[in-house]
């Protein structure tokens, strides 16, 4: 006899009515030893219905327009499951969030629970790559919010677009989930990329490298031996209900989560000077052989870059730094533009902000060049000189210091999500 399958409720709104999302978790364990340092909090619709699986919900809920409803659903059912269950603080919940929708406002009648699920839980949001290199400063800015009220950040699918790994140094996830597929099939040449990317950016910040999909001992050994830190799959447990606490074949789990650092509110110039670097004045007509220069070595880069650049006016992007800007967006993974009367879209795939007249960053011309291994930038502040616009000096540096260089990208990313041209 075949099971029968529940059709109610046959719409998402049905679902988000009755409180139907629910939460089954599955552990996270610390690499080689096995021990349980967390849990992924997996979304789940009422048990027989056919909206139970995640896949199902969701694509009733961009049919309904309402995956902002059903993702805040789906994280209140994560917590409250954790915290009625007993998770113990000291262990880590990842609770996935949907980047389109993850800055949704929270519903209301959910506020209590969620502060007392921040106050007792270590918490983790857990974003796909899959649509960060879409809306980076958005996302961006979404996650700091989310870490000056104490969450940590994993990134997930890691290796399934070659663009996050410029991304993924701006965001700063605590944990950085390589995709199953790295894990599960044969090692080539994108995946030795992707791994080299993400092996770099934990020896330079600490986080953490998961491995998803680990269902054998072969694929334990393999994710071993790319530099996994932490496993998922189901050769540890599958997605179920909360296990009892225990206080055995544990390990804290609050040590994925680091510190914050609150994000810059200062442009470029301000963050190097600040950081004791000296600017030499220079007249413009050598700056801009400089600046040129470091926008050919991003179109030659192998690897999708990151690049940000200030003209203090839209004057000053000409024709010519047009045509130069959408031939890098071809090959990036984000291009941004700054200045003055800035339109949101000044060149076919760059993205344009305005900046306000008075403002410093209107006296700023900056080239800012993050890849996967390294990081250039020009930063340059306009001494004010009239005459001639090619012999107008600016104090200016010549930076590779990958962290200031980062610092300065994370400002002008901040500042590029809600502004105006």
């Amino acid at each position: 006899m075949s099971a029968v399958v529940n059709p109610i409720p046959a719409s998402l709104a049905a679902l988000l009515e009755t409180g139907g999302a629910r939460a089954a978790y599955q552990p996270v364990v610390r690499l080689p030893g096995r021990r349980v340092v967390g849990f992924e909090a997996l979304a789940r619709g009422p048990e027989g219905s056919a909206l139970e699986l995640p896949r199902a919900m969701f694509g009733a809920a961009i049919e309904e327009d309402l995956v902002g409803e059903l993702d805040w659903a789906c994280r209140i059912a994560a917590m409250r499951g954790a915290l009625e269950g007993g998770l113990p603080g000291d262990m880590a919940l990842l609770v996935n969030a949907e980047p389109d929708v993850i800055a949704a406002r929270m519903p209301a009648e959910d506020a209590p629970l969620v502060l007392r699920a921040e106050g007792e839980l270590t918490l983790v949001a857990e974003i796909s790559e899959r649509r960060l290199a879409e809306r980076p400063a958005e996302l961006m800015r979404a996650v700091t919010e989310l870490r000056e009220r104490g969450w940590g950040l994993a990134l997930d699918d890691v290796g399934t677009d070659p663009r996050s790994a410029a991304l993924m140094p701006l965001l700063r996830p605590d944990v950085i989930k390589l995709d199953m597929r790295l894990v599960q099939e044969p090692f080539g040449v994108e995946a030795a990329g992707v791994v080299r990317a993400v092996r770099a950016y934990a020896s330079a910040s600490g986080a953490q490298v998961l491995a998803e999909g680990i269902e054998t001992e072969e694929h334990e050994r393999r994710a071993l031996s790319w530099g996994a830190t932490l496993g998922q799959g189901w050769l540890y447990g599958r997605p179920t209900a909360l296990p009892a606490p225990r206080t055995s074949r544990r390990d804290p789990g609050r040590a994925l989560v680091q510190p914050p650092s609150p994000p810059s509110r200062l442009t470029p110039a301000q963050i190097v000077e600040a950081a004791g670097v000296r600017l030499r004045p220079a007249p413009k007509e050598a700056l801009l052989a400089l600046s040129i220069a470091i926008e050919q070595r991003a179109l030659a880069d192998p690897d999708p870059v990151v690049v940000l650049a200030t003209f203090q006016s839209a004057t000053h992007f000409t024709p010519s730094a047009a045509s130069r800007y959408q031939q890098l967006a071809r090959r990036s993974a984000f291009v941004g533009a700054f200045g003055v009367g800035m339109p949101s879209a000044p060149a076919l795939g760059v993205r344009g902000a305005g900046v306000g007249a008075g403002e410093p960053l209107a006296g700023e011309w900056n080239v800012i060049v993050v890849g996967p291994h390294h990081a250039t930038a020009l930063i340059a502040r306009d001494l004010g000189d009239g005459g001639p616009d090619r012999e107008r000096r600016f104090a200016h540096v010549l930076l590779d210091d990958r962290e200031l260089v980062l610092d300065a990208a994370r400002a002008l990313m901040l500042r590029i999500a809600g502004a105006r041209g």
